[in-house]
C-alpha cells in the first residue's frame, strides 16, 4: 500500500486528538481526521504525510455514527472556534471523558478512574466574554474569528457561543468602522488601527466594551460610543486599549474610557467581583459556579484549616473558599489581579483571606520558610501547569489535601506524577465542561499525603 500525500483510504475512527480531531491507523501511522466521530468508517485523502502521523479529510462517509447530527452554525469547519457541532452532546462528554481519562493513565501512570465530565445545562450562548481579531480580508472588512489554524479572520454576524448582546454590539462596531472608514490593523506590516473588539457581559444584561487599538486614540470617538449606545441600552461602558507592539497578547498596558464606566459586578457562589476589562473571570458562570463546588468538595473544609491558593488571580476560588475556610492566602505573578483580588475580599466583607503578588513558586517557598503549614493547598495553574520546581515545594510543605484543578489534562497528569512521586496520591478526579461544543475541558483532581 503506497502511502503517499493525496492518496485515499478507508479508516476506521478509533479516538479523539485533545484538538477534538478523528484518529485513526494506517500502516503503523496515527492518522487525524478532523470532522469525524468515533465508531466511523471513512474514505479519508491524505493532505500531509510524515513518518509516524499524516493528516487528511474525510471524502466519504461509509459508516456513520448514530451520535452524528447535522451541524447548526453555518461557519462550522470554517471558524475554528468550535470543534463538536457534528455530534450529540453526550458523544461530545464522552470524547472528553476519554481525553482526561487517556492523560491520567498514559502520562500520569494513574490507575485512576475519573468519576465522568458534569455536563452544562446550556450549550449555546454561554460565554460572558468576546474577543474578535479584526482585519481587512479578501472580501472587506472582517470582524469575527480566525479560521482554523490560521490568522485569517473570518466574519461571523453571530455565533452561538456569544449573548445575542455582543452580536448586536459587533455589528455597530463593524458599521461604524465602514461608515468612517476606520482600518483594520494589518498584521503583516504593522499599520493600521482597530486590531480587537473586545466585550464583557453580566447576568444583570450589562456589557462592557473595549476596542484594541495600534495607537492612542480613535477618529470619531463619540460617534462609536453613540453607535454602541443604540445598538446595546445595558452598556454599561467603552474603554479604549492601546496595544501598538508587534505581539499575539490582545491587549497592551494602557487604558482610557471612553464613556461609561470601565467595570462590571458579577455575582459568583454568593459572591460579588468587580472585573475590569483585563481581569480574569471564566466564561462560562453556571458551568463555572459547578467546577468551584467541586473543588470546595474535594478540600473538605471544616472551618479549622489554613489554605494556600496559588494562581488565585482576582480571587475567585480563594474567596469561595474563605467562606468555609479558617484562613486562606491567595498568590498570584499579576500585581493587578491581587489588588483586584484584596478589594473584592473587602467587597465581601471577608476578613480571612490575604493576598501575595509573586511567582506561585516563590510565594510558596517563601511561606514555608517562614512556617506556614497549611493543611489544604488549591492549585489552578495556567495550561502550562506547575513550575518544575512547585511539586516538591508544596509537598515540602506537607498539606493533608492538594486540590489540582486544571485546564488542561496534559499538563494536569504531568504534574500529577510528580507529587505522586512526592507523596500525594490522586484519589478523585472528575471533569467538567465549560467550553460546551468546544474541545477544552477543566478538570479537578484530590490528592492527599500517603
Amino acid at each position: 500500500m503506497e502511502i503517499r500525500k493525496n492518496s485515499v483510504h478507508t479508516l476506521e475512527i478509533t479516538g479523539y486528538t485533545a484538538e477534538g480531531m478523528g484518529v485513526s491507523r494506517l500502516e503503523g501511522r496515527v492518522v487525524f481526521v478532523p470532522g469525524t466521530i468515533q465508531g466511523e468508517q471513512w474514505q479519508v485523502q491524505l493532505l500531509k504525510v510524515n513518518k509516524n502521523v499524516a493528516w487528511g479529510r474525510g471524502v466519504e462517509l461509509l459508516r456513520p455514527s448514530p451520535e452524528r447530527v447535522e451541524p447548526d452554525c453555518p461557519l462550522y469547519g470554517r471558524c475554528g472556534g468550535c470543534q463538536f457541532r457534528h455530534m450529540t452532546y453526550e458523544e461530545e462528554l464522552r470524547a472528553k471523558e476519554q481525553r482526561i481519562q487517556d492523560a491520567l493513565t498514559r502520562i500520569g501512570g494513574l490507575n485512576l478512574k475519573l468519576s465522568g465530565v458534569i455536563g452544562s445545562e446550556n450549550t449555546e450562548r454561554y460565554r460572558n466574554k468576546v474577543q474578535f481579531p479584526v482585519a481587512l480580508e479578501k472580501k472587506g472588512l472582517a470582524v469575527g474569528y480566525y479560521r482554523s489554524r490560521s490568522h485569517d479572520v473570518l466574519d461571523t454576524p453571530d455565533c452561538l457561543l456569544q449573548p445575542q448582546s455582543v452580536t448586536e454590539l459587533r455589528a455597530a462596531v463593524k458599521t461604524w468602522m465602514e461608515e468612517y472608514h476606520i482600518p483594520a490593523y494589518e498584521e503583516a506590516d504593522g499599520s493600521g488601527l482597530v486590531r480587537h473588539l473586545y466585550v464583557r457581559t453580566n447576568r444583570r444584561g450589562e456589557t462592557l466594551v473595549c476596542v484594541v487599538v495600534n495607537g492612542r486614540k480613535l477618529p470619531r470617538e463619540e460617534a462609536l460610543v453613540e453607535c454602541l449606545r443604540r445598538a446595546q441600552p445595558r452598556l454599561a461602558g467603552v474603554v479604549l486599549n492601546e496595544n501598538t507592539r508587534d505581539t499575539n497578547v490582545i491587549l497592551g498596558p494602557s487604558y482610557r474610557t471612553l464613556w461609561g464606566r470601565d467595570w462590571l459586578e458579577e455575582e459568583l457562589c454568593g459572591l460579588t467581583f468587580r472585573l475590569s476589562v483585563p481581569s480574569f473571570f471564566q466564561i462560562n458562570h453556571a458551568q463555572t459556579q459547578r467546577l468551584y463546588a467541586l473543588a470546595l468538595d474535594f478540600a473538605g473544609l471544616t472551618g479549622e484549616e489554613t489554605v494556600l491558593d496559588l494562581y488565585c488571580g482576582i480571587g475567585t476560588i480563594s474567596l469561595a473558599l474563605a467562606q468555609k475556610a479558617k484562613k486562606v492566602i491567595g498568590a498570584e505573578i499579576v500585581p493587578q489581579a491581587i489588588e483586584d483580588a484584596k478589594e473584592n475580599a473587602q467587597r465581601n466583607r471577608l476578613t480571612n483571606a490575604e493576598f501575595f503578588c509573586g511567582d506561585a513558586g516563590a510565594v510558596a517557598e517563601k511561606l514555608a520558610q517562614d512556617g506556614v503549614r497549611p493543611q489544604v493547598i488549591c492549585v489552578d495553574p495556567p495550561r502550562k501547569g506547575l513550575g518544575p520546581e512547585v511539586p516538591a515545594i508544596l509537598a515540602g510543605m506537607e498539606p493533608e489535601r492538594i486540590v489540582y484543578v486544571s485546564c488542561d489534562p496534559a499538563t494536569l497528569a504531568r504534574d500529577v506524577k510528580r507529587l505522586g512521586e512526592l507523596g500525594y496520591q490522586a484519589v478523585q478526579a472528575r471533569g467538567v465542561d465549560l467550553f460546551s461544543r468546544c474541545a477544552h475541558v477543566e478538570t479537578v483532581v484530590l490528592l492527599t499525603r500517603n
